[in-house]
């Protein structure tokens, strides 16, 4: 099984969509196997978006992530990290599918509702930023057996 890690940024949690987008990934047969609400620091936020760094957008990156609380999780599944991109659409609202969370609930490229990693590589380096090996819970869901190959 393969793991990633998705992030509901600020935004969602004020608009009150935790839930709703929680259970979309659910739906779609993916498994939570660790979560939590945080604030981010602004320390850690530099170390998530390390990547841009140097391009414009950077401040206004790390000054939304720590505006507010976040949902951290780690979602598992066969192809999880392309499963939760093509969920999550396009990054610019405007552009994504409708069907899609960023095209269904998204409103602005710079509020975006929620983060998940595009590699294998990113999506062991966001895991091992948030979440360390005691956050994990190992089980087997009644339904795999109806989902999973």
């Amino acid at each position: 099984m393969e793991r990633t890690f998705v992030m509901l940024k600020p935004g969602s949690i004020q608009r009150g969509l935790i839930g709703h987008i929680i259970s979309r990934f659910e739906n779609r047969g993916l498994k939570i196997t660790a979560m939590k609400m945080l604030q981010v620091t602004t320390e850690l936020a530099e170390r998530h978006y390390a990547e841009h760094k140097e391009k414009p957008f950077y401040e206004s990156l790390v000054g939304y992530i720590t505006s507010g609380p976040v949902v951290a999780m780690v979602l598992e599944g066969p192809q999880a990290i392309s499963v939760v991109r093509k969920m999550m659409g396009a990054t610019d609202p405007l552009e994504s599918s409708p069907g899609t969370i960023r095209g269904d609930l998204g409103l602005f490229t710079g509020k975006n509702i929620v983060h998940g990693s595009d590699s294998e590589a990113s999506a062991k380096r966001e895991i091992g930023l948030f979440f360390s090996d005691e956050d994990f819970v190992s089980y087997k869901k009644c339904d795999e057996e109806w989902i999973l190959e």
